[in-house]
């Protein structure tokens, strides 16, 4: 799976996600203090998946529509610690296959998934 950390992702995430074999570019090693605009643009151009703990991305794809049909995934995690989120993040990334199009919001206990609008751009 191709996928895009933004920076705000814990880096032991980052590497258990690429032990189990998928593409993930971190914006913490190649491009830090981007913007959110850019680093949702990059996902895009690169067909990466974005994860991320920011919410400010699901603002960027609903409210002002920019093109997001790589798909996000947000983590809400109530105590995100690296080791909590690191196997929350695999366990999650392992069982569906289909966030590409979605605004998904990962918990503890659940997986909420919103198609994203497709833009006129």
């Amino acid at each position: 799976m191709l996928l895009l950390a933004n920076e705000n992702f814990p880096g032991d995430a980052v590497t258990a996600l690429r032990q189990q074999g998928n593409d993930v570019a971190w914006v913490r090693e190649d491009s830090p203090g981007v913007t959110d605009v850019q680093v949702l643009d990059r996902a895009q151009r690169e067909s990466r998946i974005l994860i991320t703990f920011d919410k400010d991305f699901g603002e960027l794809a609903f409210r002002h529509g920019l093109p997001a049909s790589c798909g996000i995934i947000l983590f809400r995690i109530s105590t995100p610690s690296p080791g909590h989120v690191t196997s929350l993040a695999v366990a999650a990334l392992q069982q569906r296959e289909d966030w590409a199009g979605h605004f998904s919001v990962i918990e503890e206990t659940r997986i909420r998934m919103t198609p994203i609008p497709v833009s006129d751009e």
